[in-house]
């Protein structure tokens, strides 16, 4: 038989409950989890971050010696609080409690290093031993020593956890203190209660603060990080959009061009073989059909404004009318050419063209006034391009405006497209250099 639970009964779901009820239950629950889930368990205080803008700046062994800097600091309130807990329990002959009274007062200060929930809860244990040991007239419930231990143990665990712990370990202080003060507070001339719970308020209150300022911070960080990623690979895909339409145009040019020569190549030929005519048909039927394949799926990359260019795109042949326009921009460069100059396949020409292009503008940009280099060398196997630039000249006139570094990561994406190598970076001079290694195989020089 089927149990079926009333509504009513305590096993009904938390929706048939009032608000007020699930309010008190997430509360007690999160005190549970906070203070009474395994409250000595080891949990030993890691080093400090030594990634700070001011220690970076020290040496690496004063970095070391401020990993631990938390741990001495702690080391030495809990030496203070022995000195404060043993001088407050001191009387004629009672040299053995007041130095017990004092370490009772600095062992919760210690134990915050290992066990931080449940140095809490040994302070308030702390508390009425120690104002007991040292009989009455004293401050109730905390006597001077167990003060500071107990507002150091809330400070200490406060740092460790999070705020909702600190909220917990304030009210459970202040049920102590005012059961305290009910039940044994009338045997003593003064309790500390009240101060204890307004200075310990004020102390969390800066506690909480800081974890919230400290979150925020972490959450901006990762914020920034991820829009620094976002923008890296937008800009990444820009680049390849831009490299898909450059080649679609390129590739559709020679496409064209085939299935033009194929119609016209029949009527060039007196009276053709049925066979010649058959395979120049096919020909064309291809090339029409792959050309329409081809701009159909890359034809997605276009922008709807984007319109292909009328002029075909510049090649290494159109290097000059670049340089002289560097030049005219204030750009002192010069152009070397190595090894036997060839016609190579249109895309290798054009991503060399948009190297040297890039280059040279991030050398107008970056380092104004300096004189450039151009190396292109025609080799075995490929195409080598090298692209220098010597230092800015000091004093300078002209600044060097900041870049997205974008330039790089376009360059790179065109070489790794062809299958080649790249390196770019700052030169022994204070320049900086890119060189490049575009290959060409056997089949792409008979197809050029």
């Amino acid at each position: 038989m089927t149990e079926t639970t009333h509504p009513q009964s305590p096993r009904a779901g938390d929706g048939d409950r009032s608000p007020e009820y699930r309010l008190a239950r997430n509360a007690l629950k999160g005190l549970r989890q906070d203070l009474f889930h395994d409250p000595f368990a080891y949990r030993p205080l890691g080093p400090r971050p030594t990634t700070g803008p001011i220690l970076r700046l020290v040496p690496a062994r004063t970095r070391t010696v401020a990993e631990r800097l938390p741990h001495a600091v702690v080391g030495a309130i809990a030496l203070l609080t022995l000195l404060i807990g043993a001088v407050s329990g001191s009387e004629p002959g009672g040299d053995a409690r007041a130095l017990l009274s004092g370490l009772l007062c600095a062992l919760p200060v210690v134990a915050t290093l290992t066990r931080p929930i449940g140095a809490f809860w040994l302070s308030i244990a702390v508390s009425p031993v120690t104002a007991l040991l040292n009989g009455g007239g004293y401050d109730w419930p905390w006597m001077p020593g167990a003060f500071v231990s107990h507002l150091t143990v809330l400070v200490v665990v406060a740092l460790r956890t999070r705020p909702r712990t600190a909220v917990w370990m304030w009210v459970v202080t202040a049920a102590y203190a005012v059961l305290a003060d009910v039940f044994m507070g009338g045997s003593y001339y003064y309790t500390n209660g009240g101060p204890m719970l307004v200075t310990s308020a004020f102390a969390l209150l800066v506690v909480c603060l800081w974890h919230v300022r400290h979150t925020a911070r972490q959450e901006v960080t990762a914020q920034q990080t991820v829009t620094e990623q976002e923008r890296s690979r937008r800009t990444l895909l820009e680049e390849r959009t831009t490299i898909a339409r450059e080649l679609h145009d390129v590739v559709a040019h020679h496409m064209s061009v085939v299935a033009i020569q194929a119609e016209a190549a029949p009527y060039r030929v007196e009276n053709p073989p049925p066979e010649l005519e058959r395979a120049f048909v096919t020909i064309r039927e291809n090339a029409v059909a792959a050309l329409t394949e081809l701009r159909r799926i890359l034809g997605v990359v276009r922008a709807e404004d984007y319109e292909a260019p009328d002029a075909p795109q510049p090649t290494l042949a159109d290097l000059d009318a670049l340089l002289v326009n560097v030049r005219d921009a204030g750009l002192t460069v010069e152009k070397a050419v190595t090894g036997a100059v060839r016609e190579l396949p249109q895309g290798v020409e054009l991503s060399a063209y948009r190297i040297v292009q890039e280059a040279l503008s991030n050398s107008l940009r970056h380092a104004p006034g300096a004189s450039a280099r151009v190396e292109i060398g025609y080799v075995l196997g490929g195409l080598g391009v090298r692209v220098v630039n010597g230092p800015m000249p000091e004093p300078s006139l002209v600044k060097p405006s900041p870049g997205a570094g974008h330039g790089i990561t376009g360059m790179r994406e065109r070489v790794v497209m062809l299958g080649g190598e790249m390196t770019a970076g700052p030169t022994e001079d204070g320049g900086y250099e890119v060189a490049v290694f575009l290959p060409v195989t056997a089949a792409d020089k008979g197809d050029a």
